[in-house]
């Protein structure tokens, strides 16, 4: 069984190259993104609350985006794998997430990193942001705040599975079949 986590800042190319990975290695995709859209696009208790942090760039508490993660996971079983996209973003996280996969006696497979410089992630959230009709994609004060957030509270976890001798970091930067590529060597190495 292949569990990856896809990891990097916003804009870094995670959602794009999840879909790709999942569909060649036949994983589950699991996007916190996703869910969190979800949920909002519905008014869920959940989903409002997970907005009023979204909306100023802020992390959703680990209880909520942890109850959602693993709800998905438990529905799919049958599952090869998973891919997760947006999760973990905390040390918290990672833990709880060790704690889920041991408890169904998986563990992860690789934590692959994107590295993206900040102005070519702005450029990419500002161009995502004329098609997503995300909030947070359009204004360039939240992208700057959601990629400091990412630096300072999301990048520790990089260390954390680096320590378990589990992280890589992959260029992010060039066409997305590139990037792609060498994501694939990675999972084969």
């Amino acid at each position: 069984m292949t569990n990856i986590i896809l990891f990097g800042p916003p804009g870094s190319g995670k959602g794009t190259q999840a879909t790709k990975l999942a569909e060649k290695y036949n994983l589950i995709h699991i996007s916190t993104g996703d869910l969190f859209r979800y949920e909002m696009g519905n008014d869920t208790p959940l989903g409002l609350e997970a907005k009023s942090f979204i909306d100023k760039g802020e992390l959703v508490p680990d209880s909520v985006t942890i109850g959602m993660l693993e709800n998905k996971m438990n529905k799919h079983p049958e599952a090869n794998g998973f891919i997760l996209d947006g999760f973990p973003r905390t040390i918290k996280q990672s833990e709880a997430l060790d704690e889920i996969f041991a408890n169904k006696n998986m563990a992860i497979s690789a934590l692959l990193s994107l590295d993206v410089n900040k102005e070519e992630l702005v450029k990419r959230l500002l161009e995502r942001g004329k098609t997503s009709g995300r909030a947070d994609d359009v204004d360039p004060e939240i992208i700057s705040n959601r990629i400091s957030v990412y630096h300072e509270q999301t990048a520790p976890v990089y260390n954390y599975y680096d320590k378990k001798d589990l992280s890589k970091t992959i260029d992010g930067i060039g066409s997305i079949e590139e990037i792609f590529d060498r994501l694939c060597n990675a999972i084969s190495a």
